[in-house]
């Protein structure tokens, strides 16, 4: 079983910074990627960025070069630096951990989920 512990989400003012984390546990290894989703009232949990098991990033459009993902295997920890925050960033943001495969492009799938952590961004 594998365990996901967010934290670091809160009340920030636009243009302000955050950085969440999340702490894995259980049977888990440094080589699963991991990944943060988000999911705003009334819309769906969407993909925010990923990091696979060799160090590499994805992001949706909408963060890049706002949000850096970040991993340390030692602690088995992803981190998620935020900067320039927009109200629109308002959401429930989930940590997961799950599986990559290569078709042509590498594609991740997340398996295990965290409880979430609320990040609010006020205008």
């Amino acid at each position: 079983q594998v365990q996901l512990v967010e934290s670091g989400g809160g009340l920030v003012q636009a243009g302000g910074s955050l950085r969440l984390s999340c702490a894995a546990s259980g049977s888990i290894f440094s080589i699963n990627p991991m990944g943060w989703y988000r999911q705003a009232p009334g819309k769906q949990r969407d993909l925010v960025a990923w990091i696979s098991s060799g160090g590499s990033t994805k992001y949706a459009d909408s963060v890049k070069g706002r949000f850096t993902i970040s991993r340390d295997n030692a602690k088995n920890t992803v981190y998620l630096q935020m900067n320039s925050l927009k109200p629109e960033d308002t959401a429930v943001y989930y940590c997961n951990a799950g599986s990559q495969y290569r078709s042509g492009a590498l594609y991740y799938t997340p398996e295990y989920w965290g409880q979430g952590t609320q990040v609010i961004v006020s205008s």
